[in-house]
């Protein structure tokens, strides 16, 4: 007898990519060599918009703008505001030191950037693609990057973690990651205030922090760009996995965007591009971003804020709701922790979307290989980024619920 043939559709859940196709995604890119903004950032572009071809409706490379340094922005600024710190006078240095902070923290904050703007700019390459119930109201967007980046003695893993060793109790209270980029501006505006003040130990002070800033962008700029297996290329495949499921076992009641930046080591030029094309077309109140970046930790962590001059935080519904996907999977996030850098979600954040960022870390509250050369495909902990991809699906799953028409539309939650 022949078995009876079901229409039952697929389980979202086992729909997924298993561990296996991840490691092998995150391999196949990784092999490419890919700054920002580079051949190599497009080839590996143009891999994973043939791979969601495959797996979703409708799929677009889109080509924009970007510089692709931060090295350059920042080791400008802070180098002048050195000089000026060496230099005769008051007046002079002090106004040259005080615009050098000014862009710093215009540059960090995402602002108008236009220092940034004035350096030579190259073509870089998103890849957005679409999926779900294309008729929906409501939205969410899935995004990761694809371009990788350069290290630097700066971020030696062990410069973080030896005083972690050594103190267990103070990295037990601590919840949220050291300052890196506030010296990018307070070496330059101490410079400003020693100068005017005529304080020569604020200006000495100030000129060695900004010099030293100024040598770390240098010795970054002239390093080679690492594989980025874990930061993001783990992110990516989530996005890979979804796609998957997606298609294997559909879901009506949202439209779910898939987006793969580039440029976001060169602080989210990908990202504003992207706004910039699409933001106009999503409307505040029926859409949602997760930022999926660094999962190939050993444990998830759902972001409280982040932001490189002052924290942002998270919206605390958006957050709930994510944890409670992951209590009903019996996936772990580690709680209560905050990021002292910047990704691509807050530039949705600031755009006033409801976004969430998913990321990882170890037992140091740090992702691990981060910009280091040992962050390859072999030290990738897919488990974590299988569970991301599961968390994420959930995610899909209760806001179509949730969302006009679906099971759960003015209920309480």
């Amino acid at each position: 007898m022949k078995a009876a043939v079901t229409d039952e559709p697929r389980d979202p859940q086992e729909a997924l990519a298993t561990e296996g196709k991840l490691r092998d995604w995150v391999t196949r890119l990784a092999a490419i060599e890919r700054p920002s903004a580079s051949a190599g950032e497009r080839e590996a572009a143009e891999l994973i918009a043939a791979e969601l071809g495959r797996l979703a409706a409708d799929v677009r490379l889109e080509e924009e703008r970007a510089h692709g340094t931060y090295w350059w922005p920042i080791g400008l600024a802070t180098g002048t505001a050195a000089l000026a710190g060496l230099s005769r006078g008051r007046v002079a240095p002090a106004v040259v030191a005080g615009l050098a902070a000014a862009t710093v923290a215009d540059d960090v904050r995402l602002r108008a950037r236009w220092l940034r703007r004035l350096l030579p700019q190259r073509s870089t390459a998103n890849v957005v693609a679409r999926a779900g119930d294309a008729a929906a109201e409501r939205t969410v967007v899935f995004v990761a990057h694809h371009d990788a980046a350069h290290s630097g003695l700066v971020f030696h893993p062990e410069l973080a973690r030896s005083w972690a060793r050594r103190f267990p109790k103070l990295l037990e209270r601590t919840n949220t990651t050291p300052p890196t980029m506030w010296g990018a501006v307070a070496g330059p505006a101490l410079v400003a205030v020693g100068a005017l003040l005529g304080s020569g130990l604020t200006r000495r002070i100030g000129t060695g922090l900004s010099g030293g800033y100024a040598a770390a962008m240098a010795d970054i700029g002239s390093r080679s760009v690492v594989p980025g297996a874990n930061d993001n290329l783990s992110g990516v495949a989530v996005l890979l996995s979804l796609a998957r499921s997606l298609r294997d076992a559909p879901v009506a009641g949202i439209r779910v965007m898939l987006v793969s930046t580039g440029s976001e080591e060169s602080f989210m030029e990908g990202m504003e591009a992207f706004g910039r094309r699409h933001f106009s077309e999503l409307p505040r109140d029926s859409t949602h971003f997760m930022c999926v970046d660094t999962v190939g930790s050993p444990h998830l962590v759902l972001l409280e804020g982040e932001g490189m001059l002052g924290i942002r935080e998270y919206p605390k519904d958006l957050l709930s709701l994510v944890r409670e996907c992951a209590d009903r999977l019996g996936i772990y996030a580690y709680p209560s922790l905050r990021f002292r850098n910047a990704t691509d979600g807050l530039l949705a954040l600031n755009a006033g979307y409801p976004t969430a960022m998913l990321g990882s870390v170890d037992r140091f509250k740090m992702p691990t290989n981060y910009h280091w050369p040992t962050d390859t495909a072999e030290n990738v902990d897919y488990t974590t980024v299988a569970d991301a991809a599961r968390l994420c699906r959930a995610l899909v799953d209760r806001l179509a619920a949730r969302s006009p028409g679906g099971p759960e539309a003015g209920a309480s939650t």
